[in-house]
């Protein structure tokens, strides 16, 4: 379907690729890696005709459709949410526009229906709420002005219109940065379905695991292509590079010994032929290149916080409410020296909530916030870049700390999370969204506080930044609390899991694996449960007793088949209360995601400003209340039935 063919692209003198090729066939998944600068997004841009190759062709089948979600800065316009996730060709979105904005009976309204019906218009709606569901937008927001949304948000809403458009070609540029841990894995499964071919862009090694088929790498200029999923190809390309590394060591004994050869005898008459024949078969020679492994190991010890006391902080009793919605109630938590928990849970569930009043950043309305002893607070969040100083270089930032580290320390310590060579002299100004953050992470890792506050720590970060960061958090001895959707992250750094939903904790004392375990268990006994439940409800006394009274084969038959037909009842109502209870959990999800939505937007000042909307986001939040109130007490109703 997507053929390229002995590409070749340089940019401001600096070759990208040198007759590279690569296949990809209908219904391939494929992970798309490199190091930073290798050329990822480029080939993107060539594959969309963006760009054109300097030699070389990218041929895509004529028939064939592509769909392209970028890392950053999709458009939104004033179509509704709606309204992006079913355009899926302009002429269709122009047919939206027109339908709502002209008389029924006008001609170009009758028009614009024909094209809508052309796209079979009134099946993508449908479609389109299911995915936007499944993407945790609330079915409010399926009305609201796209550009009303946070970039986020906006970028979510156009991977549901790539979904719904469903094309041929997948290209998919780090697809997971702005989802969540539970629409994560939502969307996850439902790619594993997906009927087109997928070419993503991805760090998340979990992501890549459970999807891809194959890995093609950017190294060296060219696409090597290893099949298997990111595990696989860990384990190829180590072996290819042992292979290579052992074959461009031979090669260069030859060209040593070819050399030494020519160096001893070219000055004399009788082997100045020889010589020079063996000078030449050096520059016949296909070179090798020594292998360019990017998954170098960084040797350096950060430093570490003062200790502080068992007990690094307590929440005693609190509450916390937006407007009229509440969001704990009576809260009690602590944290002791040396833990590493990660908060899970559902979108809008409280758990950056919980994080803020941790840090501080939110003011407490009712009960206690206590810092045990020397205890002393690092909040990162995407804010954090905005205390970099734009006047300073890279090299500048990191020194201008307390406590500065030595220019070969800092060097060292930016080096191993990409800033390489003269990228220490950048200025901050120049530096993209990603780079900010990785220097705030350096910046908080050298002058690291005992009592780390972390929010998604590895959104724009590459795999050998967030290995970085990794080893640098497991080396920490402070107490680390933080929020990720990258489970490869988590399994690595967290040792104690807290699940937060509807204001309840849950503490798992254990890894990822250990929680997911778990929860895997209890589902699994509630579901037991309630079956047991439902059979000792069946009406078997009359078969008992026919049994003690010395009943014949037949009647044993009988026994039996009515057994299993009241197994099968069991099982099928079993099934359609789980359906109502997966329906209901969605629905709690929706509302409690919409409260984080409102909840942010009462935070700006600018909302209490002249001209704001304070009062209609509290009269919304009280709303959102009211259903979500009505909405959970019927889960816990068919819950309970549940077991």
């Amino acid at each position: 379907m997507l053929t390229i063919s002995q590409l070749s692209k340089s940019f401001g003198g600096r070759v990208l690729f040198e007759n590279a090729s690569l296949q990809v066939n209908r219904g391939d998944r494929v992970g798309l890696v490199g190091a930073n600068g290798a050329g990822k997004s480029t080939l993107f841009s060539l594959i969309l005709g963006e760009a054109s190759p300097d030699e070389g062709q990218v041929c895509l089948e004529r028939s064939a459709s592509i769909g392209y979600l970028p890392q950053e800065s999709a458009p939104a316009g004033d179509e509704t949410v709606l309204e992006l996730a079913c355009s899926i060709s302009p002429e269709l979105a122009r047919a939206q526009r027109i339908m709502k904005t002209t008389p029924e009976d006008s001609p170009e309204h009758h028009d614009a229906l024909a094209v809508f019906d052309e796209h079979n218009g009134w099946q993508l709606e449908p479609k389109a709420k299911r995915i936007l569901a499944g993407l945790a937008f609330r079915t409010s927001d399926f009305e609201r002005p796209a550009k009303a949304l946070s970039g986020g948000w906006v970028m979510r809403a156009h991977l549901a219109r790539l979904l719904v458009m469903e094309p041929d070609l997948l290209l998919l540029d780090e697809p997971t940065n702005h989802l969540d841990l539970e629409s994560l894995v939502w969307f996850q499964e439902y790619l594993v379905n997906y009927p087109g071919a997928i070419l993503m862009i991805s760090h998340d090694r979990e992501f890549l695991n459970a999807l891809v088929g194959s890995i093609v790498e950017i190294s060296q200029r060219r696409l090597s292509r290893y099949r298997g999923n990111w595990d696989k190809y860990v384990t190829e390309k180590a072996a290819r590079e042992e292979q290579q590394l052992a074959a461009y060591k031979n090669q260069q004994r030859e060209i040593d010994a070819l050399q030494t050869f020519a160096d001893r005898f070219r000055a004399k008459a009788s082997k100045a032929s020889q010589a020079q024949s063996k000078l030449k078969q050096i520059e016949r020679m296909e070179k090798i290149e020594a292998p360019t492994s990017s998954q170098k190991t960084v040797h350096f010890r950060f430093p570490q916080p003062p200790r502080s006391g068992v007990r690094a902080v307590t929440l005693k009793n609190v509450d916390h409410a937006y407007g009229d919605l509440v969001v704990y109630r009576g809260l009690d938590f602590q944290a002791e020296r040396g833990q590493r928990t990660v908060l899970v849970g559902p979108n809008g569930a409280g758990k950056s909530t919980l994080i803020k009043l941790l840090a501080g950043v939110l003011p407490l309305q009712k009960g206690e916030l206590t810092l045990g002893h020397n205890v002393k607070v690092g909040y990162f969040s995407q804010y954090r870049v905005e205390m970099l100083d734009p006047r300073h270089t890279v090299l500048e930032s990191v020194q201008e700390m307390e406590n500065p580290p030595s220019e070969q320390e800092a060097r060292t310590v930016l080096g191993s999370f990409l800033f390489t060579g003269d990228d220490a002299f950048k200025p901050v100004a120049v530096l993209s969204g990603g780079e900010k953050t990785r220097l705030a992470l350096v910046k908080l890792l050298l002058n690291p506080p005992n009592l780390l506050l972390m929010d998604e720590p590895t959104t724009h970060l590459d795999v050998g930044s967030i290995d970085a960061l990794i080893g640098a958090l497991k080396q920490y001895e402070g107490t680390l609390i933080f929020i990720s959707h990258d489970v490869h992250f988590i399994k690595a750094i967290a040792t104690s899991v807290l699940h937060i939903s509807a204001g309840k904790l849950t503490p798992y004392p254990g890894g990822y694996d250990y929680y997911l375990d778990k929860s895997r268990a209890l589902s699994a006994r509630s579901a037991l449960t309630a079956g047991e439940k439902l059979q000792n409800a069946q009406p078997v006394q009359a078969a008992t007793a026919a049994t003690s009274n010395g009943v014949g084969m037949r009647e044993q038959r009988e026994q039996k088949r009515a057994e299993a037909e009241a197994r099968k009842a069991v099982a099928a109502a079993r099934r359609e209360l789980e359906k109502k209870v997966q329906a209901l959990e969605m629905r709690i999800l929706h509302l409690e995601g919409r409260q984080k939505e409102l909840t942010e937007e009462l935070e700006k000042p600018e909302s209490y400003a002249p001209g704001g909307n304070a009062m209609q986001l509290n009269r919304d939040l009280m709303a959102i209340s009211d259903d979500l109130t009505k909405v959970t007490a019927e889960w816990e109703k068919l819950a309970a039935q549940m077991g």
